[in-house]
């Protein structure tokens, strides 16, 4: 892999590194002020909504004269905020919750412990909880917050809500999967949209199997494009194949997908449809003439955290879907059940960082380690889930570096090219910690995301001692 170090145009001279530290100071002022305005304002928006409900009080038909009284003062402000009063009467009851139902969130808010973003997620996921159970839920994601970016914290504070609120998901997974369904949205100009309400892990499998089957369609394209020029897949199918193009992925000149330039949405739209009207893609690129190809038989992956406890039927948490929300018990042990090979996973009893992976079945055990381990991109705030990242060495290769799990973490191919082609540097400790260093200079640590289902050694009745600091059978 190619060095860390290097003097290509991406990595700026010693006085554009000065410029840029110099606009990090400024943002950080700049970023001060926006939180102080943006609290302003939901205080200033709260008090609207006070307002309304006092200018209402004693009114004979109380629910009306709130409102009437709410939409009179939505639309005086709607002119200072440049917006429609029921924009503002929205956000003026968003306020209104967040002052009046969150005050921990509020006060961390405040001290510059979490962002906006961070407010959003927590409020947006708190609305599930019962307001005797909130504090707790607060107290718990407001600390989960301050070690994440926003984008990244939404499935922890997910499964923080499911283990704080008072019924069990996998009962109330019960009752809402009693409404799934399909229904057809129309749109403007002949479109509609076809709305499909399932479990997430159906979901998410379906969507995992049409992103393969659409890759599998769009790497098959012709070796040329329509200006000659030479593609580039033409030439990884080569070499993968001792020099001579792949049998399975050549065209024929007269092949349907001579001219094909969609886009992968749209192949995925395509093999949706056909899956739907036919059972089969209706252009697989694979076939021969004397039968189907290998397009119809690739499936669905998706990768499920699950404890020991909840595969014994011992509880009822919830099972993490990996880049995704909580599952129920029940299905995770279904899944469990019909796995052609599942692994086992050693954490940290303290920590819950990912120790050891044991695979039943020989795999490649050092990817699915680090994987199971890292479980998104390892830069700061990316969430692009693992298995769609690329392995890279922290020490480069090409300067002595291991293939070793001690020198390799997941990285998404935007964020590798910038670890190798700009200032930024990284150095991985023990635990697979990653600690990044800008090109201002600027550290960012990143410990290696514990799993959001963890394994605890119970003590035993009577006993006060600290439980030893070794990985759990399980």
């Amino acid at each position: 892999m190619p060095s860390n170090h290097g003097s290509g145009s991406g990595m700026g001279s010693d006085a554009d590194v000065a410029a840029l530290a110099a606009l990090v100071a400024d943002a950080e002022v700049a970023a001060d002020a926006v939180r102080a305005a943006q609290i302003h304002e939901v205080r200033v928006l709260a008090a609207a909504g006070v307002l309304a409900e006092q200018q209402s009080a004693g009114a004979s038909e109380r629910v009306k004269a709130r409102e009437m009284a709410l939409r009179g003062i939505a639309a005086e402000l709607a002119g200072v905020f440049v917006a429609t009063d029921r924009t503002l009467q929205r956000r003026i009851d968003e306020a209104r919750d967040l002052v009046d139902n969150y005050p921990l969130t509020m006060a961390a808010w405040e001290a510059g412990r979490i962002v906006r973003g961070h407010v959003r997620v927590i409020q947006d996921v708190g609305c599930v909880i019962p307001a005797g159970d909130r504090a707790e839920f607060e107290r718990l994601a407001i600390d989960k917050c301050e070690r994440d970016a926003p984008n990244r914290v939404r499935d922890a504070l997910q499964m923080v809500a499911e283990r704080v609120h008072p019924r069990s998901f996998t009962e109330r997974h019960e009752e809402v999967a009693a409404g799934r369904c399909v229904s057809v949205k129309p749109g403007p100009d002949g479109m509609s949209d076809l709305i499909a309400t399932l479990p997430t892990v159906i979901a998410d499998g379906i969507v995992d199997r049409l992103t393969r089957q659409a890759r599998e369609i769009i790497n098959a394209r012709p070796a040329r494009d329509a200006a000659g020029v030479p593609d580039e897949r033409a030439d990884t199918r080569a070499d993968a194949n001792g020099g001579a193009p792949d049998a399975e992925t050549t065209l024929d000149v007269g092949s349907s997908f001579i001219d094909d330039g969609r886009s992968i949405d749209q192949v995925r739209a395509d093999v949706f449809s056909d899956l739907l009207l036919a059972g089969t893609p209706a252009l697989d690129p694979t076939a021969t003439g004397d039968g189907n190809g290998t397009l119809g038989a690739i499936r669905a992956h998706v990768q499920v955290a699950v404890s020991a406890l909840t595969l014994m039927g011992n509880d009822e948490e919830p099972a993490d879907l990996a880049g995704r929300s909580p599952i129920d018990a029940a299905t995770a042990r279904e899944l469990a059940g019909n796995a052609t090979s599942w692994d086992r996973l050693l954490t940290h009893p303290v920590t819950g960082t990912v120790l050891e992976c044991d695979a039943y079945r020989p795999t490649a055990a050092m990817i699915r380690l680090l994987r199971a381990r890292d479980r998104h991109c390892r830069f700061p705030g990316c969430r692009q889930p693992a298995i769609r990242c690329e392995l890279d060495h922290a020490i480069a290769a090409s300067d002595g570096g291991k293939t070793h799990v001690c020198n390799l973490a997941d990285l998404c191919k935007r964020h590798h090219d910038v670890k190798h082609h700009t200032r930024w540097h990284v150095a991985q400790l023990a635990g697979g910690t990653l600690v990044w260093t800008s090109p201002t200079g600027r550290v960012y640590r990143e410990d290696a995301p514990p799993p959001l289902v963890t394994f605890t050694i119970p003590d035993p009745p009577g006993s006060a001692e600290k439980p030893p600091d070794t990985p759990p059978p399980f």
